[in-house]
């Protein structure tokens, strides 16, 4: 087919592609129990937070599910609780800055602020793509879909939670080992079934790349990303040049957003022949919260449960696998 009818033909589509913006979602007031208040951002960050933590304090989430993280503003009440937090942990790498800020203008100032994602990798080791090209600046800031980096984000949770608290320090290390030992027997069984994909079709294109830290650990490739590094609409011309990657690369299958749909990439799919799946998660949890499936674990056993399936591979290994919390999640995730 010719570009020129592609441009046409796709210009209507893109047109259709709405940017997400991030919702106001209010902070509730948080009541005294005499416990610490720790704040969070996102869904996966609160779930892992909750595993080292437990009931040693009050963990409460600031990004509400459901919305684009990348360009989430905290609503002025986010304000009054950062000034009465404990500890805050963000992911960093520049995914919330506009919280970030908010935080630095109103904890006090012996509160620790920690960028998890900043003090597990080094600068050499950031991965720069089409939704996060290295001429902006940003990295890719999704470690959390890594579970070996995951693991690193407990052991920071866990350090600065011993340090504000050392009274706690028993609590916070036998919680701690005992997410590693989830997470590593669920790290087997992600290897295992990803064995069952042929390795030609260990291939991912996403709607937004959420992935190039896991594609390295798992020897995966990330062909491409629909969203641009503006969170916007890709052009014409964007979206010609994935549909001839996918084309030339014979992608099986290209994965949708279940928080952000896309008809571009719906219809990227139909112009490949490839299998289109729209319900992806970047950091949405499945289910409700106190489910057991509504945590970082069960929300990737989703995705990669998902991967798997499209992409031919065999995933009853990972279907059965138990998920659970190393303590009891009782922490506030926004809606």
């Amino acid at each position: 087919m010719e570009i020129s009818r592609r441009l046409g033909a796709f210009a209507v589509c893109v047109a259709l592609l709405s940017a997400c913006s991030g919702s106001d979602s209010g902070s509730s007031s948080v009541k005294d129990d005499g416990r610490l208040l720790v704040v969070t951002t996102v869904a996966p960050i609160t779930s892992i937070a909750a595993n080292v933590i437990g009931d040693r304090a009050q963990i409460v989430g600031l990004v509400p599910e459901g919305t684009n993280s990348h360009t989430f503003e905290p609503p002025p009440s986010a304000a009054e609780l950062l000034s009465t937090a404990d500890v805050v942990f963000i992911n960093g790498l520049q995914l919330e800055e506009p919280t970030k800020a908010l935080a630095e203008a109103n904890l006090r100032d012996d509160v620790p602020l920690v960028e998890l994602g900043d003090r597990t990798i080094d600068p050499d080791q950031f991965k720069y793509d089409f939704s996060f090209p290295e001429s902006e600046g940003k990295p890719n800031p999704h470690l959390w879909t890594d579970p070996t980096l995951v693991k690193v984000y407990a052991q920071l949770i866990h350090d600065t939670m011993v340090g504000v608290d050392p009274e706690g320090a028993a609590t916070y290390n036998t919680n701690l080992q005992a997410f590693i030992a989830i997470v590593d027997e669920f790290d087997d069984a992600v290897s295992a079934t990803f064995e069952t994909i042929p390795v030609n079709q260990r291939k991912l294109v996403t709607y937004h790349d959420a992935y190039a830290y896991f594609a390295d650990t798992y020897g995966w490739n990330v062909v491409g990303a629909v969203q641009p590094a503006d969170f916007g609409e890709p052009t014409a011309r964007d979206v010609i040049e994935l549909i001839e990657q996918i084309e030339a690369e014979d992608v099986p299958a290209v994965f949708g957003s279940e928080v952000f749909p896309s008809p571009v990439l719906e219809q990227i799919a139909n112009e490949t022949g490839a299998i289109y799946v729209d319900d992806l998660r970047d950091d949405d949890l499945p289910g409700e919260p106190g489910e057991a499936d509504h945590s970082w674990l069960g929300l990737m056993k989703f995705n990669f449960v998902t991967m798997t399936d499209a992409l031919g591979g065999d995933s009853s290994g990972l279907t059965g696998f138990d998920v659970r919390n190393s303590a009891l999640d009782e922490a506030t995730y926004p809606q």
